[in-house]
């Protein structure tokens, strides 16, 4: 089975290594990786990467469509050859590592948990910064465990996933959660589960890009979502800008609905041995090991840099004040739904 991941980055080579070899172990046979716009070497780290054969690189530096700089990079990524070759795609980001509790935890042993199965959506399970604030040169998987409980109520962006799924043309474009602009035709085909191993409805084949929240959803696989990284690491990624929304800076308010760590979740650890001999032989080379370096350094700088800039001192200020978030009660999380639908009842005049 060739399993391709496509990875859209800006100034993250301190953390590619690491996420390469766990993928690498999870399964992965083929990457495709888009950079745009670094200045901490992460385009000469893909570049060495695409020489020793482990991903292609592609250069994503501009000008974007309307959809901004993730989306113009998939459009980049569907006309790549090793798209054609794909038995399934996942589309990604460099702070999600697929995590699968079924078999050998690989994608072989979740496409066998699931043998009808056209798409699969893994699911976000959000961890938090567990008051991390110093940025060191460790493993995000060991260094980040704190997390949301397996059910949570609130909020809706709790429950979003990305979408593993066949690529047999049903769907002819890819998006950053889903894949998109289904054949109609052919639309019957789809047959979509979640990582609890539940067949889902016909909404999810079209348009939908959260699952149920409030119900279990980790049974088969899940997502780690590692959204915030150290204090400092938030710092550095204000700064880089977000990769759908670019010109919105990131604040408190993002950390807050992402920050859960009531629960303890080290699943993943389930591949670190195959994991850390990738990791090792990827810094046997010479160069990238340089690299390497070099990117923890340039983080170092830059948040030293980002200090002396108000608006960045703020935010640290702000985040070493903001204590872990609250899970939302069922209860609470109802009304808080109520009062989202009366809102868009009177939008669409209905009210």
């Amino acid at each position: 089975m060739r399993a391709l991941a496509i990875l859209t980055l800006r100034n993250e080579a301190a953390f590619l290594l690491e996420w390469l070899a766990h993928h690498r172990a999870v399964g992965f046979t083929d990457f495709i990786v888009l950079s745009n716009d670094c200045q901490d070497g992460t385009d000469r780290m893909l570049d060495r990467l695409e020489q020793i054969g482990w991903l292609t690189h592609l250069r994503n530096d501009g000008p974007y469509d309307d959809g901004g700089i993730q989306f113009t990079g998939l459009k980049k990524a569907a006309k790549h050859k090793a798209m054609r070759k794909a038995d399934w795609i996942l589309a990604l980001d460099i702070d999600e590592f697929v995590n699968i509790h079924v078999g050998d935890h690989t994608l072989s042993a979740l496409v066998a948990a699931l043998p009808e199965a056209t798409a699969i959506t893994l699911t976000w399970r959000l961890f938090g910064n567990a008051d991390t604030i110093r940025y060191r040169d460790r493993p995000v998987t060991e260094t980040f465990t704190r997390c949301a409980p397996e059910v949570i109520y609130w909020p809706w962006r709790a429950a979003m996933f990305k979408t593993f799924f066949r690529n047999d043309g049903i769907y002819r474009k890819l998006g950053v959660h889903r894949p998109r602009a289904p054949d109609k035709d052919r639309l019957d085909e789809a047959r979509w589960f979640d990582g609890e191993g539940r067949e889902l409805g016909e909404q999810m084949k079209t348009t939908r890009v959260f699952s149920s929240y409030g119900r279990p959803n980790f049974k088969l696989a899940q997502l780690n979502h590692y959204p915030l990284g150290t204090m400092e690491s938030f710092v550095l990624k204000a700064d880089r800008g977000r990769a759908v929304h670019s010109d919105h800076m990131l604040d408190v308010d993002y950390w807050v609905e992402r920050n859960f760590n009531t629960d303890t979740d080290v699943t993943i650890q389930a591949l670190a041995p195959q994991s850390a001999a990738l990791r090792q032989e990827l810094h046997a080379d010479e160069e990238l090991h340089r690299l390497h370096v070099e990117a923890v350094q340039w983080r170092q700088q830059r948040f030293l840099e980002l200090m002396e800039q108000e608006p960045y001192r703020a935010l640290f200020a702000r985040l070493l004040m903001t204590p872990p978030s609250r899970p939302i009660s069922q209860n609470s999380a109802r009304t808080l739904t109520g009062f989202a639908n009366l809102g868009r009842m009177k939008e669409k005049g209905e009210g």
